[in-house]
């Protein structure tokens, strides 16, 4: 073969190579659409984290916030699995058939299980070309271990992976419902995650990061990370507890005071708005001043491993250089959780745990040592052995300045904060946004960023219209356009309306009226002086509690 035609040859092999190199590489750089992180946390109040008033370590979140927004406005529903499924799907709970639980009471809005006529972020934005993947917990269909349906789990809905759990709760050191995508799966026999000591807040971090580090497609990620930090039980290191050594030992009001003062610092407590009452008993009545005090100790210490985890997720974002096209969103379940959950001594079960059993238990009877698992001050909280909450009057300092808790529908049960970083997509660095917000938005802010459509129909289910409104406009200016937000948990309902709220405490309490602007607080209950507008709001409400499936409400518990 001559020169001339080795070359011509050379050049035949080669160009198809070059082309498809070229091309592959204009693919790469032709998709410019952020990869999508959405962190949630469970049971958090609305002033625990340092950039929100907080005395607890959270430099990750800080940071993320300087370099990003905070809303000051943002709402979710007051309870985790309702939460989860307006989240996911850009709709009412109700809509999406989450109203309550997780159990079926026999009304379309009630079903207790992730709705066909909805879709989620996931399977949206996969069908844009998006990779999708999930850590942590799911809890938004039915857990039962002996005869599980899995039509609703994470990877039926739209994720790619998924390690976590698909219960509400449970030992953070042997989490019951533990899964990695379609199977059920033991912590102490998992050969491809063997930590030192397994702790599920790290094993989600881990496991987020692991999904950014092994995604190598040409395409952006969505990323859904739910951590069950820091709802009960309380559990934590000791090496993160000791952080926190003697920092409540001053009781609730002082650590209340101290946050009060920070927020109003940071610009988001007015002068104006009245605090709300100290709930609960003073800490002069305490009898077991030590053990109260831990309590709030090992939650502080939750969430800041849970920030740590962060950190990893942020570091893993930066290895890959795709920090700044990466939107990542922080927001909270619901607020500060009053309930007792193990505060109260329950009898030892004597029985046995091998690592080979699965926990099905949310509340395990022994640790995987088989010591058992304890409650009330027999036990300090933190270790594997104990399985207590924090309680009334640590939830009341979490929400700190607003009233009430998880469940109820007031300032204090459905206030999050909410964080937004990307970048490459917003100018504004360490700036607040004041418009009010749902989680029915995100959908609609992932689908706008995502440049997909919101489909009409999907694998022949029609869908329900999109509730919310995209998020992008107010990353740019502090403004969105006016409409009305609705709430229902438990019959405690509620209507937000401009500077308006319109809110009730369960179906039997008075419609009280408040004024956002002046009293978000709500402190001052104006019902009195404008029956007009409480009567436009109450209507407002009604008709909307129909159409999402609200009403009627359910009578009695079906299996």
């Amino acid at each position: 073969m001559t020169l001339k035609n080795k070359l011509l040859a050379c050049l035949f092999f080669f160009t198809p190579l070059l082309l498809f190199t070229q091309c592959d590489s204009q693919k790469k750089n032709s998709d410019e659409r952020p990869n999508i992180i959405v962190i949630l946390s469970d049971d958090m109040g609305y002033s625990d984290i340092g950039c929100y008033g907080g005395e607890i370590k959270t430099p990750n979140l800080d940071k993320l916030s300087e370099n990003g927004l905070r809303f000051t406005q943002f709402y979710n529903t007051a309870r985790c699995c309702p939460t989860r499924a307006s989240l996911l799907t850009g709709l009412y709970q109700h809509q999406a058939g989450v109203g309550q639980m997780m159990s079926d009471r026999g009304l379309r809005g009630y079903e207790g299980n992730l709705s066909n006529e909805c879709i989620t972020i996931a399977e949206a934005l996969k069908t844009a070309g998006y990779s999708t993947y999930m850590a942590g917990k799911w809890h938004v269909t039915p857990y039962r271990p002996e005869r599980q349906d899995k039509s609703n789990w994470p990877l039926q809905r739209g994720f790619e992976k998924f390690y976590g759990t698909i219960h509400g709760a449970g030992s953070f050191y042997d989490p019951s419902s533990l899964s990695r995508n379609n199977e059920f799966i033991s912590p102490y026999n998992d050969p491809e995650y063997t930590p030192e000591t397994y702790y599920y807040t790290d094993a989600i971090s881990d496991h987020a990061t692991r999904f950014i580090r092994e995604h190598n497609d040409d395409n952006p990620f969505f990323l859904y990370v739910a951590y069950t930090c820091a709802h009960w039980p309380m559990h934590a290191f000791e090496k993160d507890i000791n952080k926190y050594r003697g920092i409540y030992d001053l009781g609730y009001s002082a650590i209340r005071e101290q946050r009060v003062k920070k927020m109003k610092g940071l610009g988001i407590l007015p002068d104006k708005w009245q605090v709300s009452p100290k709930d609960g008993e003073p800490w002069s009545q305490i009898q077991n001043k030590e053990w109260e005090a831990r309590c709030m100790e090992v939650y502080a210490a939750m969430i800041d491993n849970m920030d740590q985890g962060i950190g990893r997720i942020i570091g893993e974002l930066e290895k890959k250089g795709e920090l700044d096209n990466t939107l990542i969103l922080y927001l909270q379940d619901n607020g500060g959780c009053h309930e007792s959950y193990g505060r109260r001594s329950r009898n030892p079960v004597d029985t046995t745990l091998t690592a080979e059993d699965l926990q099905t238990k949310m509340i395990p009877d022994v640790t995987r040592d088989n010591k058992p698992v304890l409650m009330g001050q027999d036990v300090m909280p933190g270790g594997s052995d104990s399985f207590i909450s924090y309680g009334l009057n640590w939830a009341n300092v979490s929400n700190t300045p607003f009233r009430l808790y998880k469940t109820y529908v007031h300032e204090g049960g459905i206030s999050t904060p909410l964080i937004v970083h990307w970048p490459k997509g917003i100018k504004a660095k360490n700036e607040w946004r004041h418009t009010p917000g749902h989680l029915i938005d995100l959908m609609a802010t992932c689908v706008d960023i995502g440049k997909t459509e919101y489909p009409a129909e999907y694998n022949g289910n029609k869908i329900i219209p999109l509730e919310g409104k995209s998020l992008v406009p107010v990353f740019e200016k502090d403004e969105l356009e006016e409409r009305m937000l609705f709430f229902e948990h438990l019959r405690n309902r509620a209507v937000r309306a401009g500077d308006w709220k319109l809110v009730a405490r369960s179906l039997d309490g008075p419609w009280e009226l408040y004024n956002m602007k002046e009293d978000r607080t709500e402190m001052n209950n104006l019902i009195d002086q404008y029956p007009e507008k409480a009567k436009e709001l109450i209507n407002a409400w009604e008709e909307w509690a129909v159409r999402a499936y609200v009403k009627p409400f359910p009578e009695s518990r079906k299996k």
